[in-house]
């Protein structure tokens, strides 16, 4: 690979800065590695929490003891369940960077913050169109 292909700046301490045109292949890159780095994160733990729940037994003779366990077996799913969620849309981010979208709003077209997407990488609207979505979805649950 030529120097500062893609690969090479996943590694180099590179920020998106504003000083650049807006996504970039520096900056699809970058976002492509740090949506990538998060899933794998998460399918590690979803690794390790099946590997513990298939050691653990929740056949305790104390049922106080049984009944704490399954609690926690069932907050730990639930929290397996939206991190399952989460998957789904950081593939649908990856998608969008293949397709030219990523980093434009879906409503207004308008460019998401780098900052934004910084802090948030699946994020699809711009932080003044989320909040008019969830104003009106407020608004539609109210009525």
């Amino acid at each position: 690979m030529p120097a500062n292909d893609a690969g090479d700046w996943a590694d180099d301490g590179y920020r998106p800065s504003a000083d650049e045109p807006f996504m970039s292949l520096r900056q699809q890159a970058y976002f492509r590695n740090k949506l990538l780095n998060w899933k794998d994160a998460i399918l590690q733990d979803a690794a390790g929490t099946l590997n513990q729940l298939q050691l653990d037994s929740l056949r305790e003779s104390d049922l106080t003891d049984r009944a704490s366990s399954e609690t926690d077996w069932s907050i730990e799913l639930r929290t397996r369940d939206r991190q399952r969620k989460l998957v789904s849309k950081i593939e649908a981010a990856i998608r969008r960077i293949d397709e030219g979208e990523y980093g434009y709003c879906e409503v207004t077209g308008e460019p998401i913050s780098l900052g934004r997407l910084e802090a948030r990488p699946i994020a699809t609207m711009t932080l003044e169109a989320q909040e008019r979505h969830e104003r009106n979805e407020k608004i539609s649950r109210e009525d």
